[in-house]
């Protein structure tokens, strides 16, 4: 009850929908209720059952009342004085032109709460669909690790789905269905109290069977969607890594890895379906069982004269039951949908209630510019119980470049990442201008840097937007300019449609060196004081390392850098190059410094140049 009270709690202010949505839904049930209870005179007039004289209080008009008496006398007034008028025929003419407009109104209001249901539904989704996209766009790099990004799109996707169909399915359930069966007992009971106790006791013997189907279908549910969001991250991995896939020959392995995962998910839900397809039938059958005993139990009342209830009185009721079996029924129905929704629901609220762990201070400083140096002062970090970093220390002076360097895994693209907040240290600080960086602003801190990586990250959009990426009221000009400092000017402009030439998903169009001059594109448009490095130039052929590098020169060009370089030679003219190895400097100085100790940076450095 508490997640789908949170489902709800999306379409707040709830007074713009359900007291709307009520008023409609009651009258759509009354004017349907009124229909059947028409069929009452109906029978009357064919079975020649018309008595004026037994009805001559209604031989004079009410007065106007809001209640169900002056309705009732209203209705029997015209009634006599259309049968004294016009005779039996006129009669049924009279109550079948009341029968289409009561059905007219019923249809009208139905109509109505539906399109409310709509817009109830349409914000709930879009609300919460931008809730779970706004928290994982907000969380910790590190988030990123533990979590399937397959299982992530299908939360986004497949999860919202399920809550969407789950809406309307239980707003029907909670008000509508309910509301109908109240009301057409309480017709019921008007016309036969000891007829409707007999019936009465169908309920709770449907009610329990379904509600122990139910539970059952609860933990079905939630092994459903959770083995949906492996195969689309199946899917995801086989579409990403196709070169890799048909270059080792493992195209069998994905298809009987996917095949698993897809017989897994199909037994599942047949599993589902057994047992919600039970509940349908069940109550149907329970349903006619007692329509069965009530024509053979009133039947007997009706014929033996035993009964308040005429022949035509005892038709109508059994009419009027028969409808109370099809909101039963929807109830049923709706417990396979509902039962999805409120897993997909938690599954949905895991993510939203997950916090992340690189969050602003509640008074976070604000910061516009950066004037002195960042310090690096005993860093240590840890991912979960692995030590990355140990007591790191360095200085990075404002218009100085300092080049970290060293065997892959040692730790150096880590320090990158807790300057700009990806990451926090597990000890030990970086301070800005002599502020800890946890105590700043996160988005003003990061306006600080342009960070470019040895992995392009470009968007399926136009060659502009690519480069514009996060900036408002960029003009054509600027983005030209920062396009020349970069060196890629000259290969947008002979693209299909320049500027505005899609570049396909990741930049899938470009070669890997355009990719990079793009990225340096951006960083150049963004202007930032601090630059961030990452082996930008590890994986390009040598043509297009010498454009990129061109490239770097003039980005780095009186900016303050933090470059880690796979080439040593990149680096040379760096004013500190600081050397890497399991998590601790174990050199550092400039590069003729360096070259002239033994140690690993000349001993790279010589490996380099053979």
């Amino acid at each position: 009850m508490q997640t789908y009270l949170r489902i709800l709690s999306f379409a707040k202010p709830y007074r713009r929908y359900f007291p709307v949505y009520i008023i409609y839904t009651l009258l759509a049930i009354i004017f349907g209720l009124l229909n059947f209870t028409l069929l009452k005179p109906l029978f009357d007039v064919i079975f020649e059952q018309v008595e004026p004289e037994a009805m001559s209080r209604y031989l004079i008009k009410p007065d106007f009342a809001f209640s169900l008496d002056y309705f009732i006398h209203l209705f029997n007034y015209y009634f006599l004085q259309t049968a004294e008028t016009y005779g039996k025929f006129g009669t049924l003419v009279y109550v079948c032109l009341i029968i289409v407009i009561s059905v007219f109104l019923s249809n009208l209001f139905t109509y109505l709460s539906g399109v409310v249901l709509a817009k109830v539904r349409a914000e709930i989704i879009q609300k919460m669909r931008l809730r779970i996209f706004t928290r994982v766009s907000g969380m910790h790099i590190g988030y990123f690790s533990n979590e399937r990004k397959g299982d992530l799109m299908s939360k986004i996707t497949n999860d919202i789905q399920e809550v969407e169909n789950m809406v309307v399915q239980s707003l029907k359930v909670v008000f509508k269905e309910p509301a109908t069966i109240i009301l057409y007992f309480a017709v019921l009971f008007m016309m036969s109290v000891k007829l409707t106790l007999f019936t009465i006791l169908v309920i709770p013997i449907s009610g329990a069977i379904i509600g122990t189907i139910t539970k059952r279908l609860r933990k079905k549910a939630i092994e459903s969607q959770e083995s949906l969001g492996r195969i689309v991250n199946i899917l995801d991995e086989t579409i990403s890594g196709m070169r890799v896939i048909k270059a080792f020959g493992a195209q069998k392995y994905v298809e009987e890895k996917f095949d698993k995962e897809t017989e897994f998910y199909s037994n599942v839900n047949v599993s589902m379906a057994k047992k919600n397809e039970l509940a349908s039938p069940i109550s149907q059958f329970l349903g006619v069982s007692v329509v069965a005993g009530i024509l053979v139990y009133g039947g007997n009342l009706v014929l033996s004269n035993s009964s308040e209830l005429s022949a035509s009185d005892f038709i109508t009721y059994i009419i009027i039951f028969t409808q109370v079996l099809n909101p039963a029924k929807e109830i049923s129905k709706a417990a396979s949908s509902i039962q999805r929704g409120l897993a997909s629901a938690d599954r949905i609220f895991e993510v939203v209630d997950t916090k992340s762990q690189i969050s602003n201070k509640v008074n976070s400083k604000k910061i516009q510019d950066f004037k002195l140096e960042v310090i690096f002062d005993k860093i240590s970090f840890k991912y979960e119980k692995e030590t990355v970093l140990k007591d790191i220390n360095f200085r990075l002076e404002k218009g100085k470049t300092v080049a970290l360097v060293g065997p892959s895994g040692g730790g150096k693209s880590t320090i990158a990442d807790l300057l700009p907040r990806f990451y926090d240290p597990s000890s030990g600080k970086i301070t800005l201008d002599g502020e800890d960086i946890r105590d700043l602003d996160i988005l003003g801190l990061r306006s600080l840097m342009g960070i470019v990586t040895q992995e392009s990250i470009l968007f399926n959009d136009t060659v502009f937007n690519n480069i514009a990426f996060g900036l408002k009221n960029i003009s054509e000009e600027e983005v030209l300019e920062a396009a020349k400092i970069a060196n890629a000017h000259e290969f947008i402009v002979q693209l299909e449609n320049g500027y505005q030439t899609n570049i396909g998903e990741r930049g899938s169009k470009l070669s890997g060196g355009q990719r990079q001059r793009l990225s340096i594109a951006r960083a150049v448009l963004k202007n930032p004081p601090i630059l961030i490095l990452d082996e930008a130039t590890s994986a390009l052929d040598s043509q297009s390392e010498k454009l990129v590098q061109e490239a770097l020169t003039n980005l780095m060009a009186n900016r303050t850098t933090l470059v880690i370089a796979h080439r040593l030679s990149t680096i040379q003219h760096a004013d500190e190059i600081l050397v890497i190895k399991k998590g601790q400097i174990v050199q550092r100085g400039t590069h003729h410094e360096l070259m002239a100790q033994e140690g690993l940076y000349r001993n790279l450095s010589t490996m380099q140049s053979v």
